[in-house]
Order: C-alpha cells, then structure tokens, then sequence
C-alpha cells in the first residue's frame, strides 16, 4: 500500500446531516451515488439501526466483492453479520452485542474476550479502545510496525487505565 497520508472520507445515503448515537451531528463528505473508490471501509457501531437494511448489505457485500477491506468498531460487526460478511468467520464486538451477534448470521464464532479480529478481508473490533488497537494493527498492517509505531507515538496512546 502507499505510505503517503491516507485520505479520510465519511459517505453515507445522501449528504444531508446524521445524529449519532449520542447527539454528534456528521455532515458526510459524499453520498453513495458520487462516491469514490475505497481501500478500506471502517464502520463505526453506535446507533446501527439506521443502517441495518438491505440497501446497505448491498452495498457492504459489493464492497467487499471488489476486495475493499471491511473493518467494523463496537457493534457495527452487527451490521457485518446480517450482511453476511461474517458467516462462517470468527468477530469480534462491545461485550453488550456478543448474544445478538451469536443470533446473527451463520456460523458466526463469537471470540468474547477477543479485542480484534482479523479474517483476513473483514476486521472486527470490540469497542472504543479496541477499535484503537485495531487501527494501530491495521496500520502496521497495511504500512509496517514503523509506520504504526510513529502513529502510537504521535497520538500518545499508551493504555494504563486509571481504574
């Protein structure tokens, strides 16, 4: 993969204004029909309701069939599952999703204690800060260990919870 500086985008149906789950409002950058090509598609959990219909499988599954790395934050592995992406695969989500996502999708191996992982196209993350660990994996990933640990670095993540 380049090393230069990756770009950011969010998209979503339309580029009208989203709510999150906890009030934040997103503009996204691009709708779908004007959207460009993607390398790797990372879908946040939180509210997934509103992305839970078939519109949206259509568009992961393609997604993936074009060979796009799929990475999924918390219980966005939901909408992964019901999608399809993760029959048959081991995933990882937040620990308030592990029984919804058992009852989704088939053959699902649900690793609990997991707080990433990958399958190789499709990368599941268990929450929040896990959803940090995966980012540095991915990086290291996709650019190599020097270019995850300056990230590391830059972001000053060094996981020693207060608690």
């Amino acid at each position: 993969m380049d090393s230069g500086p990756a770009e950011v985008s969010t998209v979503a149906e339309s580029r009208d204004p989203l709510r999150c789950a906890h009030g934040l409002c997103v503009t996204p950058d691009h709708a779908w029909a004007g959207a460009p090509a993607y390398d790797l598609v990372v879908l946040p959990g939180g509210r997934v309701d509103n992305v839970r219909n078939e519109v949206v499988f259509e568009r992961l599954r393609a997604l993936a069939g074009r060979g796009t790395l799929m990475a999924s934050v918390c219980n966005g592995a939901l909408v992964f599952a019901e999608a399809g992406l993760l029959d048959g695969k081991p995933a990882a989500t937040h620990w308030s999703a592990v029984d919804a996502l058992r009852k989704t999708g088939r053959g699902i191996e649900v690793r609990e204690d997991a707080r990433y992982v990958d399958t190789g196209q499709v990368i599941t993350a268990a929450g929040v800060s896990a959803g940090i660990d995966m980012a540095l994996y991915l990086i290291k990933r996709l650019d190599g260990e020097d270019a995850a640990r300056q990230v590391r670095r830059y972001i000053q993540y060094e996981p020693a919870p207060p608690v």
